[in-house]
């Protein structure tokens, strides 16, 4: 009898012929799977392979075909009453928690998501939808690895997608607290439809009764889980929120990449009312960034930087299994806990990605939780730690994390963390206090590693966009230019300064050593309308600081700086590009001749990088290369007070003052002293050139770090001076300069 009206019913609904009752068929329908509880002993069949399914199908298509057939719109039709009134969807939500049959709960996600995807009535205003939401909710965010991870994750795009077109959908699918208490007080539904009955019709046991089944029909009830609810209807603190994170975890590529998607669409609600709800009044937040903690919790103790370095950049999209991670060409590429690596960079990634596409309020809340529970939390007691490894780990973590990290929020809570607020000139003896300050004396530590890791931290950091990076390290100590001597007038152009000759630090270190540099400068020319002179002496007082005994590119047939000259501009114009909303001055501050001089400190930073910079001839080449880098970072800001401190040769500097320059003029004084120490000086440096390079096989000379060194000197001063070069003007420091005639870059 079931499948002939089964079969009256399908064709009914094919030819659309009102004369069959729509909601007796519902209502049959309903009976016809109740009965199976009544009626069946095989509790090992298949929910699949009983007409469950097929009931299941035919119900929502009488909804839907109902919903179609109204004459007016948005009133709910006899057999969605039914649904709501019956409370059937709690009553299914109970059968898919026993999963009897077997597979029923599967059946019950589907069915979920088909009614209230295709049902157009707005359905989870209703307390008997949303309760069964919730419940449904509940039950897949506690099993791990289900085999309904497909179904659970296609419900909860349902949701997402339903909250995306009405964020006050939100309150009702987090918390049902609230609504029911409006209830109870006798607040009508918002959706303006008030449930008939809000309690369960119970048996004696509290479990819930089928419609059309007796009380007593032990059969089935024997198969309910008892469900143990507080006031509010709620067995357990699983959500939306909950259930969304635990299949991010799922190790089905295609799921957890739904789910994150799923949250992304959740964290961007349009409402600020539902936004703030989220932020505030939700585990949300808190519980993405305990993940992210758990899985840095995972990682090995110690990871070697390099390691470290080939997942830089890796997307959130790649670990899913979307884009495939960075190929291995060989096992080398393989690394104990690489995995673990991928997944933890993954997900921070995704955080960024969330708190860049989130409402403000989500994202500021999200953004202080990272920083909370991950940095302060987790990572702070690390870089602190007296282990080296945990240092060197931790650091080089940082490092990847900064690489990563491009959302606002994000930035500007991690630039609190690791520079702090207070943004004052340093002190001379100040001790490392702060964070901050123990991360620029770890650029100096005993331990090359940690140094150079620290040392590419700050590099990471430089290239950010925030005010407060450049400011806390280095322009908050060059404000008033204290550097610059107050004894004389500031010269008006370069004709008034000081020749290299009369720099004490220059004549030190060359009229002591008997040699010459390679073509020492002579007092700078009247500048010419153009301003081409000025920028070929500042350009040649670089050039020419190396002596022609340490030069070995031109034997290489190098194209002398001209390369760095082309690599300077594009790096330029993206450094202007990224500070130009901060409003630098175009020139330094004006000087008060009258006022009395001061003493002058660089800051702990620039202390420690000139202090290393003064070191580079005893330093391995790694780390040379570090230092330099990060040097060059610096010079690339167009600040006039960092341009005028840092590549400007004739700056007539206090007593007891040192700029870059001044450090390269000792550097040189320093090698010119020992050049004679060191036989066949020009062919060894020719040949560590060529090994560096990679031209000859690799062999352990005496003086390597020495001639390494040299190298890097020569290198450095090129590309110093092809800094300088692009940055004349119109952004050189007091200088009123004509642009270079187009094409000399």
């Amino acid at each position: 009898m079931l499948s002939r009206l089964g079969a009256l019913l399908q064709e009914a609904v094919g030819a659309r012929e009102p004369s069959i009752d729509l909601l007796q068929a519902f209502v049959e329908h309903w009976k016809g799977i109740t009965h199976y509880y009544v009626e069946s002993t095989d509790e090992n069949t298949p929910a699949k392979k009983t007409d469950i399914p097929w009931r299941l199908k035919q119900m929502l298509d009488i909804l839907v075909y109902e919903e179609r057939q109204q004459a007016a719109a948005g009133e709910a039709g006899p057999c969605l009453e039914y649904l709501l009134q019956h409370k059937i969807l709690e009553t299914l939500c109970t059968l898919g928690k026993a999963e009897y049959p077997p597979g029923m709960r599967q059946q019950v996600f589907q069915f979920f998501s088909k009614v209230l995807a295709q049902v157009q009535h707005p359905l989870l205003h209703y307390l008997s939808v949303h309760r069964p939401v919730q419940k449904l909710l509940r039950l897949g965010g506690t099993v791990p690895g289900s085999l309904t991870e497909k179904e659970e994750v296609q419900f909860t795009s349902v949701l997402c997608s339903k909250i995306q077109q009405d964020p006050e959908l939100l309150t009702y699918i987090l918390e049902g607290k609230k609504i029911i208490s409006k209830k109870k007080a006798g607040v009508p539904d918002p959706s303006g439809h008030r449930d008939k009955g809000c309690s369960h019709s119970s048996v004696p046991d509290g479990r819930p009764q089928l419609d059309g089944v007796p009380h007593g029909a032990q059969a089935l009830n024997s198969h309910l889980p008892v469900e143990t609810e507080g006031p509010d209807g709620g067995t357990g603190d699983s959500n939306l929120i909950t259930s969304l994170l635990g299949l991010c975890r799922s190790k089905k590529s295609r799921v957890a990449l739904k789910a994150q998607e799923n949250l992304l669409l959740l964290v961007n609600v349009a409402s600020p009312a539902a936004a703030a709800y989220l932020a505030q009044s939700t585990p949300c937040c808190v519980a993405i960034a305990e993940h992210l903690c758990q899985l840095y919790r995972s990682l090995p103790a110690f990871l070697d930087p390099a390691d470290i370095a080939t997942l830089e950049g890796i997307s959130w999209r790649w670990v899913v299994g979307l884009i495939r991670l960075p190929s291995a060409p060989s096992d080398e590429a393989a690394f104990p806990g690489r995995e673990a690596l991928a997944a933890f960079l993954g997900w921070f990634d995704y955080c960024d990605h969330l708190i860049t596409e989130a409402q403000a309020v989500v994202a500021d809340a999200l953004a202080r939780a990272v920083v909370e529970k991950l940095f302060v939390g987790t990572l702070q007691a690390q870089l602190l730690h007296v282990s080296e490894q945990s240092i060197l780990t931790s650091t080089a973590l940082l490092t990847a994390m900064l690489h990563q990290l491009c959302s606002p929020g994000l930035l500007q809570e991690t630039v609190a963390f690791l520079l702090g607020t207070d943004c004052q000139p340093a002190a001379t003896e100040e001790g490392p206090r702060t964070l901050c300050a123990h991360l620029i004396a770890h650029c100096d530590h005993l331990s090359d590693e940690i140094s150079i890791a620290t040392l590419r931290l700050f590099e990471e950091l430089l290239q950010k966009p925030h005010e407060q990076i450049v400011r806390g390290l280095v322009l908050c100590n060059l404000e008033g230019r204290l550097y610059v001597a107050r004894s004389s007038p500031e010269p008006e152009s370069y004709e008034d300064t000081l020749d290299l000759e009369e720099d004490p630090y220059f004549t030190d270190g060359f009229l002591d050593s008997g040699l010459q540099p390679s073509a020492k400068p002579h007092p700078a020319p009247t500048t010419s309308s153009d301003g081409k002179t000025a920028v070929t002496e500042i350009v040649n007082s670089f050039l020419c600081l190396v002596p022609e005994e340490a030069k070995t590119s031109a034997f290489l047939e190098e194209t002398g700086y001209d390369t760095y000259v082309h690599d300077a501009y594009g790096l330029f114009q993206e450094c202007s590009s990224r500070v130009a909303p901060w409003g630098w001055p175009p020139g330094p501050a004006p000087l008060d001749p009258h006022e009395p001089e001061r003493p002058f400190f660089e800051g702990h930073f620039l202390q420690v990088l000139f202090d290393r910079m003064a070191r580079i001839l005893d330093q391995p080449y790694s780390l040379n290369l570090q230092v330099t880098s990060v040097l060059s970072r610096l010079a690339l800001f167009p600040h006039p007070h960092i341009h005028e401190y840092l590549l400007d040769p004739y700056i007539n500097l206090a007593p007891g003052c040192r700029s870059l320059f001044s450090v390269l003029v000792r550097v040189i004084g320093d090698l010119m002293q020992r050049i004679h120490r060191v036989p066949q000086f020009p062919g060894k440096l020719l040949l560590v050139r060529k090994q560096l390079m990679g031209q000859v096989p690799g062999e352990q000379l005496d003086h390597q770090t020495l001639l390494q060194g040299v190298v890097v000197l020569e290198e450095f001063c090129k590309e110093l001076a092809a800094i300088a070069f692009v940055k004349f003007p119109p952004h050189g420091p007091h200088l009123n300069l004509s642009p270079p005639p187009e094409g000399q870059v």
